[in-house]
């Protein structure tokens, strides 16, 4: 079984307060290749221009750091086909702490809080659960491959701007992936957890396409 784990990108959809929104257009419609193409033969190519940081997308050390590995350096076992293991939040826990007997050496943990509930309304960008910054020093110390979390961000988001699970986590080189949904329906381990961005040189995020593969 798969399991899909990504936002559907759509235009005009705000992922982030102060993102830009994306926007689809085209670039040659369906009428116009028709004079292109030999009779019955159509195309369409489509345009998008969108902030890297849309829907459910990966961050890379890059994002971070500006020594740190971009898109196209980050390989693909620390991306691809990764045991997966799911941290449950406790209803109501904001600043989520992750169970410490769990095995999360060489795993992609996903930090399962339900809060991709609220997303595409008002309510996804305030008081959202976050990681712990003590329990992103545990996962990096306990050699995590990959974190993710199905919320707004992976830290609190105050006016001040401090991130520490992010600065934590990508200076272990260990990716993470923010906006996941529908970690309900996994069970917690016994999958493998997949989120490959295009290589793109130079950027540190990007949208990718998250899911599950359930034996």
């Amino acid at each position: 079984m798969i399991v899909e784990l990504s936002h559907r990108i759509h235009d005009g959809m705000i992922t982030y307060p102060g993102v830009p929104a994306p926007r689809l257009g085209v670039h040659l419609s369906r009428e116009d290749s028709r004079e292109v193409y030999a009779p019955g033969t159509e195309f369409h190519i489509g345009t998008i221009t969108l902030a890297a940081n849309t829907g459910t997308y990966l961050d890379t050390p890059h994002h971070r750091y500006a020594d740190g590995p971009d898109l196209s350096q980050v390989p693909l076992a620390k991306l691809a086909d990764l045991p997966g293991l799911v941290a449950r939040a406790t209803a109501g826990e904001r600043a989520v702490h992750v169970d410490r007997t769990l095995d999360v050496r060489g795993r992609a943990v996903l930090i399962h809080t339900g809060w991709d509930r609220h997303f595409g309304t008002e309510a996804y960008f305030h008081d959202h659960p976050y990681l712990s910054p003590e329990s992103a020093a545990w996962l990096a110390g306990q050699g995590a491959t990959l974190v993710g979390i199905d919320s707004l961000n992976i830290d609190d988001t105050p006016p001040h701007g401090e991130r520490p699970a992010h600065s934590i986590l990508l200076a272990a080189g260990i990716p993470l992936v923010e906006h996941l949904t529908g970690l309900e329906a996994l069970p917690p381990d016994g999958f493998r957890f997949h989120a490959a961005p295009p290589m793109v040189a130079g950027m540190g995020t990007f949208p990718v396409r998250a899911y599950a593969v359930v034996p």
